[in-house]
């Protein structure tokens, strides 16, 4: 059987994790040193990150990030979740500019809370 590397994997993918006991605040540049080996993983894709704890004043809500290769599919997006969620805040994320990047997505933020009828529906189906 081929290993990984050998082969290249669809689905292939890591993952990193770090938690600070004591509540503090952190830098992420651990994080990210420990994804620069999953940069090229097997299905092309790069790395992920996923946080909990990064947005204190929004600790009550969603936070999602959501590339978008133009306003349209944003506006589409947006649309779909006002649809299920009350958003409390949406902006653009800031990014620092890389030359050799020429065609960046939208990189967007929505912080959020379910709607009291998404939350009812989801109730009624688990019963």
């Amino acid at each position: 059987m081929k290993k990984e590397g050998q082969v290249r994997i669809p689905s292939g993918c890591a993952v990193a994790a770090v938690i600070a006991r004591d509540g503090e605040r952190m830098s992420g540049s651990c994080v990210a040193d420990a994804m620069v080996p999953m940069h090229e993983r097997s299905n092309g894709l790069g790395g992920g990150f996923a946080g909990y704890g990064i947005y204190p004043e929004y600790k009550d809500f969603y936070a999602f990030h959501f590339f978008f290769d133009s306003r349209a599919t944003r506006k589409e997006c947006e649309a779909f979740l006002k649809e299920r969620f009350e958003i409390v805040q949406s902006e653009i994320i800031p990014t620092r500019k890389t030359p050799a990047i020429t065609d960046e997505p939208i990189i967007w933020r929505y912080f959020a809370a379910p709607l009291q009828s998404e939350l009812r529906i989801w109730a009624r189906s688990r019963r």
